[in-house]
Parts: C-alpha cells; structure tokens; sequence
C-alpha cells in the first residue's frame, strides 16, 4: 500500500464545482512533488460553508486504485 500526503485549499465557489458534479477530478501536488489526481467524490465529505482547506493523507493499493482518503491536519 502506498501512501502521499497533500495539502488542499479549495474556496468556497470552487469547492461547490465538486461537490456539485460540475468537476469529476481532484488534482493536487503531493508534499514529495508527487502530482496526483483522484475522483471528486472523495472530497466531499470534507467540503464546509468556507471550503476544503486541510493536510490529507491518500492510500491507494499497488494497482494505484483509491482506498482511503482521510484529512490528517489543518
């Protein structure tokens, strides 16, 4: 299992395109320079009145499919 953290700040407007559907993918730069995208959905939990704004922690299996996605820090 592998494992990259990232921090994500989304304001409100653009936090709403995701959570909206009107944006599918999530693209961010991992803190080891890493890019990565994954499927929007995963973020909604995450999104409040201002936004999404944290540190994550991604962990995906050998085959690079998701299998967690947790907000570890602000």
């Amino acid at each position: 299992m592998k494992e990259l953290r990232f921090r994500l700040e989304l304001p409100r407007d653009e936090a709403l395109r995701y959570y909206q559907g009107q944006a599918s993918t999530v693209i961010a730069r991992a803190s080891n320079g890493q890019t990565i995208s994954f499927p929007a959905q995963h973020i909604r939990p995450f999104i409040n009145a201002a936004g999404v704004r944290g540190v994550f922690r991604i962990r995906f299996d050998d085959n690079n499919k998701l299998i967690a996605l947790d907000r570890v820090g602000d």
